[in-house]
């Protein structure tokens, strides 16, 4: 959740209220989808007041409040994005992540599906909290050969920040991982066997298939930098396959997911 026209929802007003009222919006149309999700993730930067900044406290409470109103039957699974740990994390901002919304990273089994949840910040700057990193490190390195060892329908992975916004070749920049960094991973996420690796940070929708691993990048529930409209992925996983598609939020809450993905569900 942040700023949504001008950037102005460190200070309150009208545009956090916006912000607001569309994640209400998609907890409604969440709630509506038939049958029930099995979870519900949000990708990161789950408020806009940076650590150590005015209306944090309120942001989070505003934010768990329009959480509230999600069926009890749909878990509820949250990452951590720059603006929730900083650019430059450290062991504090971290702890006090965890304090508000739980473990930083962990993993969890549905349905014969592993899902990785990642701390990517962790990638993009650790120069104040090493050893916080090498415990990361070293527990996806542990996940990653464990999951070669079992049968797992297909591995997901979730992260903030996206691997590559449009191929793995392409330059660095601030919404993307560092190159070092990307292909290491990359060559990791194919050796075990990862099917997709879902992210947003960039606030457009975009993303590509390089060699059989999904770069799926999604776009926000509120602040738009592009010409997407407010909305949410779903995603379907059957034994063969994973299949998404972004909906904007008035079309999920009026027509539902499209003939083709509900006889996937069937």
């Amino acid at each position: 959740m942040k700023a949504w026209t001008v950037g102005d929802n460190d200070n309150g007003g009208d545009e956090w209220g916006e912000e607001v009222r569309l994640t209400q919006q998609a907890v409604q149309a969440v709630n509506k989808l038939k049958p029930r999700p099995r979870f519900m993730v949000i990708c990161g930067d789950l408020i806009h007041a940076m650590p150590g900044t005015p209306w944090r406290q309120e942001q989070e409470r505003d934010l768990k409040g329009a959480l509230r109103g999600t069926d009890p039957s749909i878990p509820l699974i949250f990452l951590s994005g720059n603006h929730d740990i900083g650019n430059t994390p450290t062991p504090d901002t971290i702890a006090q992540y965890c304090s508000s919304w739980g473990d930083d990273y962990f993993s969890f089994w549905v349905g014969g599906v592993l899902c990785l949840v990642l701390n990517s910040q962790l990638f993009f700057d650790s120069s104040a909290c090493p050893d916080l990193r090498d415990a990361h490190e070293a527990w996806l390195v542990d996940q990653l050969e464990k999951a070669q060892s079992k049968a797992c329908r297909h591995i997901l992975v979730f992260q903030h920040i996206p691997l590559y916004l449009h191929s793995p070749e392409e330059e660095n920049d601030y919404f993307n991982l560092e190159r070092g960094v990307r292909d290491k991973l990359i060559q990791r996420f194919r050796q075990a066997g990862v099917k997709a690796v879902f992210s947003g940070h960039y606030h457009r929708n975009a993303g590509a298939v390089n060699n059989g691993l999904d770069m799926v990048v999604t776009s926000a529930i509120g602040c738009q930098l592009g010409t997407d409209p407010h909305g949410l992925r779903v995603v379907v996983v059957t034994e063969e396959k994973v299949v998404h598609r972004y909906y904007s939020l008035e079309q999920l809450i009026a027509d539902g997911l499209e003939p083709d993905l509900q006889k996937l569900l069937a």
